[in-house]
């Protein structure tokens, strides 16, 4: 009896199979291929190594040029070989190898010779291989033998021409046009396939000319399509002339709407799913359009194959979207399948069931649900919740039974999301009917008591201190609120104090029960729950310094106007004295983060305590600033914002870091300056950027800073013009002018007469990197195939010696500001080899992709070679340049 493959043991029945390939290395495999000029050839071990020099390609192994044309070379000795299985492999590799021009000659005669062979496998896959590897030239030689292939009497030969014009008319459109007399007898071959293939060449051939495409519609709905799958074909492009009559203002009867209501009769399934769906997707469907399509995907509902099931409730789910009572003769079929094995389609079933049922089967929906999410996983779960959510607000008579559902979900186990999702779903419930709002907050009043989510807590008891002060009996929420006090981190502990002293606030027979709570507080062991205990016992009146006026509780409980930070800088910056604090004076513009907080970053207070990060901290926030500036309006769309760069020395005189903003052809420097002297009030603060190391840029304005105060942060722009959409680069020096006025320590007041002065800041660069916004793509390959191969350009590189190979990848990164995508940053220990690849948009939003393959030989001297594919073709060409000059 024949061993498996892979012996596993039996204690390690829960480990993955191996693969095959494991371990495999490149130059193993391309000493193995010296097998290939064997004066015997072993057809069963060549094949065994091409399987493995495949896989390696196919893994984005890099091989260099000597090596790739020496398997190239001695591959083509492998066609001496009469075993077919071979011969196929040796077709694969040549096709994956990608020939240059000056090779290709070496096996053309031989791809010729096969193409013209009796043996209908070598001649199919001859052409397939020829048609990848030849250029315009070689393809006006052998155009006639594929246009005497399309014709073949055999389907695998006529099928490999066909699908090799579809390639070739992206390279060489001319030539394929010429093909269309023998494409439309394809079209009339009896085999499915080539019927396909003919069909969608034809209507690539014709696809610009709105006419030819609507007249081959028209002549092919008449009923000369056989093969089902050239029919799913046909059904799209009859939908795209459909639309496209709409769109050019054709009125009256819509036109081969017939032959779309016809292919719902037909014998294959494809087809009638296929005609279903376009019917449904049409613009302005009406009801009786619909019916017919309702009625066939109504009988696909109860069909034994999961398929089928599957597309007929995904569609009727997207038909539920805009005509939710077209789909309502489905329902009873549809609530069979909540209980289907199959998680997905009992997910679609639900939620397209809460889109279409009436009021009258809310409940007996509920019921069924209940049982059938314990069985989901959260994704499928968020999904039904939201979709309950809408139910909820369709129907507001039937609140209690969705609530109650929503409570029960509530208290069973599951992830953040899904948990936030619920909540998010009462409180829009609570909102949107007033009913609800007592019985909605005692669900989330018991869900706090046992909430593992600290984020969610702190959302609830904030949503409580504004709902519940204003129901008919606030004080039975006191007690939820204050065991958070006893029993949940400093984080909930806190929310739960600010939450007490709203309802003090607003309910005047809860204020001394309130103030007695708020008292035991202030002996918490976090100081961010006493202080708040504290002040809030302040204003309360709970020790007679304050009264509570109506001003105390617009500022603790309104809703400011101003950034936070803000205000904690003005308020810092605020003298003791008897003029009282003025909120009014407080500056709405946006400002950074204050120095003392970036000296003490792991000090903040954590929590609600803690002040958000200033709006400047991401891109929105800087487009706000930017566009709030006159001067700056005129340069168009923000691009990119950099990461602040340091000037200066951490514990100097002055702080200074500058953030980069990039325009289309402006490039504007906001200089984040920070006074750390106390005795000192700097005006006039300005930098002057010396230019004469960045040639291709041209100052244009500045915009000082006119005050200064001490740990007060404020900004200062200077703006250069460049040359449009060109990634210029270049150097700036960068000197501070101010004029210093001496500061009463006692006072506050500064001197009348100051002093000019100027500070040496670092140099800064503007770089490749600050045109490349980082953008990630979630499947890099299918991104890849994507973009279009004409525009691909490659080339290799020597990187000298460095320490790891590590290394190397960093420094490729760093120069090209793009991101990693499918965690290649990462490299294996001791690893020789390394492919990474990475996305991101170039200015003029380009979008561009990188395939970047290294590798390390014994003297550790670093090969790298970079694939670039982009949008633009220059860009790819500018990648490179970056690279060459970097």
């Amino acid at each position: 009896m024949a061993q498996p493959l892979v012996k596993k043991d039996d204690d390690h029945d829960d480990e993955l199979e191996y693969s095959p390939f494991m371990g495999i290395e490149k130059g193993a495999v391309l000493q193995e291929a010296r097998v290939f000029n064997d004066p015997q050839v072993d057809p069963r071990r060549c094949s065994q190594v091409i399987t493995k020099l495949l896989y390696l390609l196919n893994q984005g192994e890099s091989f260099t040029k000597v090596e790739a044309t020496e398997v190239f070379f001695s591959v083509t000795k492998l066609f001496q070989s009469k075993d077919t299985g071979l011969r196929r492999m040796v077709y694969l590799i040549i096709k994956e190898l990608s020939p240059s021009s000056d090779e290709v000659i070496i096996v053309t005669s031989s791809l010729m010779k096969d193409m013209n062979s009796k043996i209908d496998m070598y001649r199919a896959n001859a052409i397939r291989v020829l048609c990848r590897i030849i250029d315009g030239t070689l393809l006006t030689q052998i155009e006639r033998y594929l246009k005497q292939a399309i014709v073949d009497k055999n389907p695998v030969v006529s099928s490999a021409a066909l699908v090799s014009g579809l390639h070739l008319l992206k390279t060489n459109p001319e030539i394929v046009k010429r093909w269309s007399n023998e494409v439309q007898e394809g079209i009339q071959s009896r085999s499915a396939l080539v019927q396909f293939h003919a069909l969608a060449l034809l209507h690539q051939i014709r696809q610009n000319d709105r006419l030819a495409v609507s007249k081959l519609v028209g002549s092919l709905t008449r009923g000369s399509v056989r093969s089902p799958l050239a029919q799913c074909l046909l059904i799209r492009y009859t939908s795209q002339v459909i639309r496209d009559m709409a769109n050019h203002g054709q009125s009256g009867e819509r036109p081969f709407y017939e032959f779309l209501e016809s292919c719902l009769r037909h014998k294959a399934e494809m087809v009638i799913l296929e005609a279903a769906r376009a019917i449904t997707e049409l613009d302005g469907v009406t009801s009786r359009e619909l019916t017919p399509a309702i009625t066939v995907l109504q009988l696909f509902l109860s069909s034994p194959r999961p398929v089928l099931r599957f597309a007929a409730v995904r569609t009727l789910n997207k038909v539920a979207m805009t005509h939710p009572m077209a789909v309502t003769n489905c329902n009873i079929d549809m609530e069979s399948l909540i209980s289907d094995q199959n998680r997905s389609i009992a997910t679609l079933a639900i939620t397209t069931l809460l889109k279409t049922g009436n009021e009258s089967s809310v409940e007996r929906l509920m019921k069924q649900i209940t049982n059938f999410m314990s069985d989901i996983a959260d994704e499928f779960k968020i999904v039904v919740v939201e979709a309950i959510r809408s139910l909820c607000v369709k129907f507001p008579l039937k609140y209690r039974s969705l609530m109650t559902f929503l409570s029960n979900i509530l208290r069973e186990e599951g992830g953040f999301e899904y948990k936030r999702a619920i909540v998010d779903s009462i409180v829009t419930i609570i909102r949107d009917i007033p009913d609800a709002k007592e019985s909605g907050l005692l669900h989330l009043c018991e869900f706090i008591e046992d909430c593992e989510f600290t984020y969610l807590s702190t959302q609830i008891l904030h949503f409580l201190g504004i709902e519940g002060p204003n129901t008919s009996d606030p004080s039975k929420y006191i007690r939820y609120i204050y065991n958070r006090v006893h029993l949940e981190n400093a984080t909930v502990r806190a929310a739960a104090v600010s939450t007490l002293a709203k309802f003090g606030f607003m309910v005047e027979s809860l204020k001394p029960r309130i103030t007695v709570l708020l008292k035991r507080c202030i002996y918490d062991s976090d100081d961010e729950v006493r202080d708040r205990a504290t002040l809030y016992l302040s204003v309360l009146g709970g020790d007679g310094t304050v009264d509570t006026d109506k001003e105390s509780k617009d500022f603790l409980f309104g809703s400011l106007d101003v950034p936070l930070v803000n205000m904690e800088t003005s308020l810092k910056n605020y003298e003791p004295s008897e003029e009282a604090f003025d909120i009014n004076s407080v500056p709405k513009e946006v400002k950074s983060q204050p120095l003392a907080e970036k000296k003490a970053q792991g000090k903040k207070p954590t929590g609600l305590g803690a002040p958000p990060a200033a709006p400047t901290s991401g891109f929105d926030g800087y487009e706000k600033l930017l566009s709030s500036i006159p001067e700056f309006t005129a340069f168009g769309k923000l691009f990119k914002s950099s990461l602040p760069v340091e000037l200066t020395e951490a514990e100097t005189e002055y702080a200074v870091d500058v953030v980069k903003h990039i325009f289309d052809s402006h490039v504007v420097f906001q200089y984040n300056c920070t006074n750390t002297i106390p005795e000192q009030l700097l005006e006039r603060v300005n930098v002057i950027v010396d230019a004469s190391e960045a040639e291709e840029f041209s100052e244009v304005t500045s915009k000082a800073l006119n005050s200064l105060p001490y740990d007060s942060p404020g900004q200062a722009f200077v703006v250069f013009e460049k040359p449009a959409g060109v990634p210029a680069i270049g150097k700036f020096s960068n000197t501070l002018t101010f004029v210093v006025k001496e500061v009463d320590p006692s006072t506050g007041e500064a001197e009348d007469d100051g002093v000019e002065d100027e500070y040496q800041l670092e140099d800064l660069e503007v770089v490749a990197g600050d045109y490349m916004v980082k953008v990630g793509v979630s499947n890099f390959r299918n991104a890849w195939d994507s973009l279009d191969e004409e525009d691909e350009r490659v080339d290799e590189y020597g990187l000298g010696q460095r320490d790891s190979l590590g290394e190397a990848v960093k420094a490729v990164i760093d120069l090209l500001g793009m991101q990693t995508c499918e965690g290649t940053e990462t490299i294996p220990l001791n690893a020789r080899s390394h492919t990474c690849l990475l996305s991101g948009v170039y200015i003029g939003n380009v979008k561009v992709l990188v395939r970047a393959q290294f590798g390390m030989d014994s003297s550790k001297d670093i090969a790298m070679k970079l694939t670039v594919r982009a949008e633009d073709v220059s860009v790819a060409e500018a990648i490179h340049e970056i690279v060459a000059s970097g």
